[in-house]
């Protein structure tokens, strides 16, 4: 009688359920405690050092935060509000679930709006440890945690409130759950155990799997209340491609297809119809027809007119094909410099990828999934984050085909050290990665040290928006652009950021590189991981140093204490000049509604034509009649409109203050001892 294996022991645990409740099973199913202590060190580092700052910024971030606020100020939860006005462009479940964090840590609402964020990303890497844990190895479930909280786009797109880290968790955990079902059935088809135990064992599994099923379809519920319909379409395409190209369309009934609908639009109706019928009847104009609603504005024109380019207002750009595709390898890295050897190892497994195991079923899964929703995107207008959704599911293909030979649940970790000893895994394209990996570093490192140099005569400025070259370069319309605006003459107030990111990147890729050429692989990774957090660490302090530029906090609370010492009067009327998202802060740490000169634009059109919108919306020519007469006036200025409001008021307005290019004007002098003329 032979001796069973580890690896022998995944195996049978495949193809027989009497084997997966065995005690060394149940053992090998226990996740390591030094696995957990690495992912939770890494997430503590990255994600929960950008809760206590900074303040939210404009744009998105603040934009989003006030419709989460309003729900509690009007208690409205069905229908969305931003600076009073209908914003009917999003689901509702990431603003419920910001509003119960406001309400709960109202003390602190920059805290409050992101501490969601970093809940999520700590729950994508452990869905992905599991997942890749279940269908790979423990190594494999390792290093998908790790390149998910240490790759650039999510970090990235985890610095502002919007809606696609939650979307990536719920599909993919919908997409795991899908594959829980099909492997559970199949397991019990081919059990070998006598009748009578298999009647009873399909009873119990009919039951986990129903039970299973209805989760998946509440999970596609929750994902559609998170970005709108194109959570079904993404899942619903990619369950019915695999099940033709697996030819296993037969098997739809196992997905319990009638009662989970029944759920998905139990869940995610009622919002829907809800919206539709107190949202109807809007004035038009502006391009948009009379009477259209709720209805049209969402599916339509969110929607369809959306993908097609033709979504009014015509506010969204598209990345060029080439550019599109590129930057992946940037949202990625540092791990995306391993795709070539993941792409060659990959090759080398083509014939394991045939056969009809856990793995194998994964790997297309995860690929057709990626396929689509890239494919999609690149088609689509498109913001560079939209993709969000595919970084689990690549990450963890990298993570895969990076691992030892994959094995299902019950082979053991490779001790550090050890990985690449595996013939499969060791490869010149790994060579190569790590000696990619260490040039890059250094040519970083001599970048950051080249700026340090260069700036060291100049004096340190807390306003880094002041020092700024003018800011008319890049498509503001993109989320990225703002990396234009690091200039020679900003980087004096980034010496620390740049200091610990120059000391991290001089390290950490000599050291991962002579970690791989003693074929300590996982201990290579693992500095490369490190190197990330800290350079993340250091991104963050670069970001506290731009935040007067990109929030206008501060100009909040200087109108707050102009209130307080009585130097203006309470009811003095707040303007922002130009679109809200220019300065979408104010009214969200002001608590209140501003007025919007020549802001009758982007977000706030169509929730404008309603009739009962509230009156926020000046001309210029109305500006000009009101200035000076009436309760006082105190415009918010951008840095990209002070020409426009310099040709227009011209000297009738007299500065409050100014940071990063921006101004808070009003039209008359504050007074330095009572707010009664304010009050006439």
């Amino acid at each position: 009688m032979g001796t069973t294996t580890a690896t022998d022991i995944g195996q049978q645990t495949d193809r027989n359920p009497a084997i997966s409740a065995s005690p060394s099973a149940v053992l090998a199913g226990r996740w390591r405690a030094p696995h957990l202590c690495i992912l939770l060190t890494l997430w503590l580092a990255i994600f929960t050092s950008a809760l206590a700052g900074p303040t939210l910024l404009d744009d998105a971030d603040a934009t989003h935060a006030q419709a989460a606020q309003a729900m509690l100020s009007t208690g409205d939860w069905v229908t969305l509000h931003v600076d009073g006005i209908r914003y009917l462009e999003k689901p509702p479940l990431p603003y419920w679930i910001a509003a119960v964090s406001l309400r709960l840590f109202s003390a602190h609402p920059a805290f409050a709006i992101h501490l969601p964020l970093a809940l999520t990303i700590l729950g994508l890497a452990l869905l992905g440890y599991a997942w890749s844990r279940r269908a790979f190895n423990e190594t494999a479930a390792l290093l998908t945690a790790i390149f998910l909280l240490t790759s650039a786009g999510t970090f990235l797109f985890t610095r502002v409130f919007i809606p696609d880290a939650l979307l990536s968790l719920l599909l993919a955990f919908a997409l795991y759950l899908f594959q829980r079902i099909l492997d559970d059935t199949q397991t019990t088809k081919l059990s070998s155990r006598p009748k009578s135990a298999q009647f009873a064992d399909a009873v119990e599994r009919s039951a986990s799997q129903t039970a299973t099923a209805l989760a998946m379809w509440a999970t596609l519920a929750l994902a559609t209340l998170t970005k709108g319909l194109i959570a079904p379409v993404f899942f619903l395409a990619t369950v019915a491609l695999y099940l033709a190209i697996t030819k296993q369309l037969s098997r739809w009934r196992e997905l319990r297809p009638f009662t989970g609908t029944l759920l998905f639009l139990a869940i995610a109706a009622p919002w829907h119809i809800l919206a539709g019928l107190r949202n109807t009847g809007s004035l038009g104009g502006f391009g948009f027809a009379p009477g259209h609603g709720f209805f049209w504005f969402y599916f339509v024109n969110e929607h369809l007119l959306r993908f097609l380019g033709q979504r009014l207002p015509r506010d969204y750009n598209k990345l060029p094909f080439a550019l599109y595709w590129s930057l992946h390898l940037v949202w990625l890295f540092p791990w995306s410099l391993f795709a070539p050897a993941a792409i060659f190892t990959a090759w080398r497994r083509r014939t394991e990828l045939l056969a009809p195991a856990r793995a194998s079923r994964t790997i297309l899964l995860l690929g057709i999934f990626s396929a689509l929703v890239l494919c999609f995107f690149s088609l689509s207008t498109n913001q560079e984050y939209y993709t969000f959704p595919v970084y689990l599911p690549l990450l963890m293909l990298l993570a895969a085909a990076l691992s030892p030979r994959t094995t299902n649940l019950g082979a053991p970790c490779p001790a550090a050290g050890t990985w690449a000893e595996s013939p499969q895994t060791s490869t010149s394209a790994t060579t190569f990665a790590f000696a990619a990996y260490t040039v890059l570093g250094l040519l970083i490192t001599t970048a950051l040290t080249v700026g340090l140099w260069s700036s060291r005569a100049l004096p340190y400025n807390p306003d880094i928006g002041s020092a700024l070259a003018h800011r008319g370069v890049g498509d503001y319309t993109l989320s990225m652009s703002h990396f234009f605006d690091l200039t020679d003459t900003s980087f004096a107030a980034l010496r620390l950021p740049a200091i610990l990111a120059a000391l991290a990147f001089l390290v950490g890729p000599s050291l991962a590189w002579l970690l791989h050429t003693r074929r300590k692989e996982l201990a290579a990774m693992l500095t490369i991981a490190a190197t990330s957090a800290v350079f993340f660490v250091a991104a963050h302090l670069a970001l506290l140093r731009f935040a007067p530029m990109l929030s206008s906090a501060s100009f909040a609370q200087t109108i707050e204490s102009l209130e307080a010492t009585h130097r203006i009067a309470p009811g003095s009327q707040i303007l922002l000049f130009g679109d809200q998202a220019y300065g979408s802060s104010i009214p969200f740490y002001l608590h209140r509604h501003v007025s919007l000169v020549d802001g009758r634009t982007t977000s706030m059109l169509f929730g404008s034509t309603f009739p009962d919108a509230p009156s926020l919306f000046l001309t210029h020519q109305q500006l000009l009649a009101a200035w000076g007469t009436g309760p006082r006036k105190i415009l918010f200025v951008p840095l990209e409109l002070r020409d426009q409001v310099d040709h227009l008021l011209g000297s009738r307005k007299i500065l409050i203050t100014e940071a990063s290019g921006k101004a808070l004007f009003t039209d008359r002098p504050l007074d330095p001892t009572s707010s009664m003329k304010d009050l006439q």
